[in-house]
């Protein structure tokens, strides 16, 4: 499988992730789409890291995958935190704390 195949997998999960954020019908899903487009990039990093030479795309993956699991981690107490106050996940229920 040459460049080509892994830039096309990556098309593909970065399309899904956008879809899955622009969707938004619970943070949860955002959160997934987030990491989609972010595994995508991964992807994209060590498919160029292979075929061009060197382990600097495949340093900076693994650099991104454990950023990407901090951000998860905070994003998920955030999530917990919004549901105690206001018994939902939904992205447009804390736009009450405006009114």
């Amino acid at each position: 499988m040459g460049l080509a195949g892994y830039l096309i997998v990556a098309a593909i999960l970065f399309a899904l992730g956008i879809a899955c954020t622009v969707a938004r019908k619970n943070v949860i899903y955002v959160l997934m789409g987030i990491e989609l487009i972010l595994n995508a990039a991964n992807l994209n990093l060590v498919a160029f890291s292979r075929f061009v030479g060197g382990l600097d795309g495949q340093i900076f993956a693994i650099f991104s995958i454990i950023l990407a699991a901090a951000e998860a981690a905070v994003a998920l107490a955030i999530v917990l935190n919004v549901f105690g106050l206001f018994d939902s996940i939904r992205p447009d229920d804390p736009d009450l704390m405006k009114e």
